[in-house]
């Protein structure tokens, strides 16, 4: 724990990010967070670190600033005169006064205010020291319409908000507030004009709030709960969760232990300490989504409110998270560290789909369609092939299927644009369909998880559905100029190619980035670009030519394109997914060697644990557990299969602690700066040349050891049987 900050990634502004994320105050994928707030009500940077002042202290659940928040709230403690308004509330504060860890964040602000926080899963703990004068605490309804009731004998506030882009209408997070102190004084108010009503007790419509007035020089503690589902179920939240806490100080223990215990579940030991406050941090913020949706009714038994149907069901649910950014790195780690949860997970993706109509791709609750791809089927067959097997894989390759021949009513990754096309033609074509080579490039690979999904259940109806689709990435690749590009319906290449473009038919990318997205055939793609001598001089050419751009259909900079050339290392853009497992790839052309350099250079370049400590946007857990597997040594380049790329470990000793009870330890005692490039390595004992390892070596528990060197082995898993699974080598 001492090793985490959760500053981590909050010096980003709208035009670059450097992990675009808050400090998060809240319990491993909590159904609440919670963060100071120095943005206004309603932008999506609600935290930055450059800020001068604190505005309130907030519920949360933002996944991404892009997306925004929902269910928001806020709590403000005011000295002297009252003051409501959150320009006129505010208050400044210095980050050597501010104390930013999981479990616990301090901070002083003037006035001689200091505010602390401790959370549970639905809720949280407060406590608020007061200066010799006037002391008041402000709630604020946020946007949108919110409802307060006041209850002064019982030092109580309850009440609902619902705010939110994506929400049902009959979607509100009920309240419950104790307090441990006897209110002087109260009132109500709204935030769009300041109309403070004094001696008001109770008060419901747009951006309602309230106050509540305490003797000088008060220390006040303050218990929150929130529900979903009712008001009732808040209580209950609150009793079983915090009322067995009866100082701030129970709170902030619980709190320090559930993370402390998650933590020490991957111990890693070398000599930097830098490192292991990066890893650290990572590996926090790689613990936080997807969020919990579901709450304990009176019995003990998982029901929700379900964001998808305005209903209440039995059952898991978990919500906030973008597949597009998180198939790739989260769920596979999660996959490690929690097999049962992954398996509560798999089932609630099922729930979501019978209350919505379609898989979620990105829900924020309720599903937006952000991004492209079908990548909920990446998550069930990467879940299936490691052994977590919750589910009936009939019934999701049933809504799978319902899901690629249709196109739903929200964002481009909600159902598939351009299906028609691209099972007819092959390929989605531009410029009828945005981002079509991103798409075709990605419903391939998802059409793989599906067929291999269906192969490896016996279902051979959907097999021969998908077999043929999971090779439809060749159809974009055009072999005169090797590269991915724009294709048009007639099927003539899109003129004027530059591989530097952004846009167009490419996702917050260009050709560059695009033309290694085929997780799953890599062989494929170096047969298609003229074998593995073409295939290592371009991949050496990704991360050494210029890192220019053309905007292309952006009409201007992006962040993220302003990232790549701040990282300085080509067409490299690790800021963002597509490209992110191509410093691996050189382990299925015969050069590991080369992997194992480039991503120890991506590791020490591109992370630490400071406010700039992401090299773009940290996206829900995608960017910290790209870091946190590669710094174990391993990479899911491909989910959906059972395997993990070898990198190249970054400390001396790992001991992960399995959900079985069981250890694995990656071990490279000779480890250092230099020493990055693996001369031999052992798996229990024996001799192992392989760039992969299986989930089933990590969860049986074992030592995979490696001695480590400065010069590079050039004979060192060079063979076909040492590369890492490719389909057109399976098939």
């Amino acid at each position: 724990m001492k090793y985490v900050n959760t500053l981590q990634g909050t010096n980003s502004s709208w035009g670059l990010s450097y992990g675009n994320t808050y400090p998060t105050i809240g319990l491993p994928f909590g159904m609440h967070f919670w963060s100071a707030q120095t943005g206004k009500n309603g932008d999506g940077w609600k935290y930055q670190y450059t800020a001068k002042t604190i505005r309130g202290f907030q519920q949360v659940h933002q996944c991404s600033p892009w997306m925004n928040d929902y269910a928001v709230f806020s709590l403000m403690p005011v000295s002297g005169k009252l003051v409501v308004n959150e320009d006129d509330r505010q208050l400044g504060f210095s980050h050597e006064n501010e104390i930013a860890k999981p479990h616990y964040y301090k901070v002083k602000l003037d006035k001689g205010i200091t505010t602390e926080i401790s959370p549970v899963e639905r809720g949280a703990h407060m406590k608020f020291t007061f200066p010799q004068s006037e002391a008041f605490l402000v709630f604020d309804g946020y946007v949108k319409n919110s409802s307060v009731k006041i209850i002064p004998e019982e030092k109580k506030i309850v009440g609902w908000v619902n705010n939110g882009r994506f929400v049902p209408s009959n979607f509100r997070s009920y309240f419950v507030m104790t307090f441990d102190q006897p209110f002087v004084s109260y009132g109500t108010w709204e935030n769009k004009e300041g109309k403070i009503s004094k001696g008001n007790k109770s008060d419901e419509g747009e951006g309602k709030g309230a106050y509540i007035e305490f003797k000088k020089g008060t220390v006040v503690q303050v218990k929150i709960a929130s529900s979903y589902i009712s008001p009732e179920q808040a209580e209950l939240n609150l009793s079983r969760e915090l009322g067995a806490h009866k100082k701030f100080e129970h709170t902030k223990d619980a709190a320090f232990k559930r993370w402390n215990t998650l933590l020490n579940r991957v111990v890693v030991e070398g000599d930097n300490e830098d490192d292991k406050a990066t890893f650290y941090s990572c590996l926090f913020r790689a613990n936080l989504f997807s969020r919990q949706f579901f709450e304990y009714n009176s019995d003990n038994k998982p029901y929700y409110f379900s964001p998808y149907d305005g209903k209440v069901h039995d059952g898991y649910m978990y919500t906030d998270n973008g597949f597009w950014d998180t198939f790739r790195a989260q769920f596979p780690l999660s996959n490690i560290l929690h097999p049962a949860q992954q398996g509560r997970y798999m089932q609630a993706l099922l729930n979501a789909q019978k209350e919505c109509g379609w898989l979620p791709s990105w829900s924020n609750p309720a599903e937006t369609g952000g991004m492209v791809g079908n990548h909920s089927i990446s998550l069930l067959a990467d879940a299936w092939a490691k052994g977590i097997r919750t589910f009936d894989p009939e019934k999701a390759l049933e809504a799978y299927l319902h899901e690629v021949t249709n196109k739903g009513p929200w964002g481009g990754a909600n159902g598939r644009e351009g299906y028609k096309e691209y099972f007819n033609l092959g390929f989605v074509p531009y410029p009828e369909y945005h981002e079509s080579t991103a798409k075709t490039l990605e419903y391939a690979y998802d059409d793989f998880c599906a067929w291999q999904l269906a192969k490896s259940t016996g279902n051979t109806f959907y097999q021969q559905v998908f077999e043929r689709q999971m090779f439809n990435y060749k159809n974009v690749f055009d072999s005169t100029i090797n590269f991915m590009r724009g294709r048009m319906k007639n099927g003539l290449w899109l003129p004027n190619f530059d591989p530097i473009e952004w846009g167009g038919p490419f996702t917050e990318g260009n050709a560059w980035q695009y033309s290694w997205s085929v997780f799953h055939d890599i062989q494929g793609l170096v047969n298609l670009m003229g074998g593995e001598k073409a295939v290592a001089s371009k991949l050496d050419s990704l991360f050494t030519i210029p890192s220019d751009y053309k905007v292309g259909t952006y009409g201007a900079t992006i962040h993220e394109m302003k990232e790549m050339v701040l990282a300085n290392m080509g067409q490299y853009a690790h800021g963002n997914q597509p490209v992110q497992h191509a410093a691996y790839l050189y382990n299925y052309i015969g050069q590991p060697w080369k992997t194992q350099k480039k991503v120890r250079e991506v590791m020490k370049k591109l992370y630490n644990a400071t406010e700039n400590g992401f090299p773009g946007d940290e996206d829900q857990g995608a960017t910290s557990s790209w870091y946190v597997l590669s710094a174990l040594g391993i990479y899911s380049v491909c989910p959906g299969t059972d395997q993990y790329v070898i990198g190249s470990p970054l400390f001396k000793k790992a001991t992960v602690t399995l959900e079985n009870g069981k250890k694995f330890v990656i071990e490279a005692p000779n480890n250092n700066d230099q020493n990055v490039y693996i001369r031999s390595a052992k798996l229990n004992n024996k001799d192992y040349t392989h760039n992969w390892i299986t989930y089933k070596d990590i969860i049986d528990g074992g030592t995979l050891r490696f001695e480590m060197d400065n010069k590079p082995a050039n004979d060192r898993g060079t063979k076909d049987e040492d590369k890492p699974f490719s389909l057109s080598r399976e098939k």
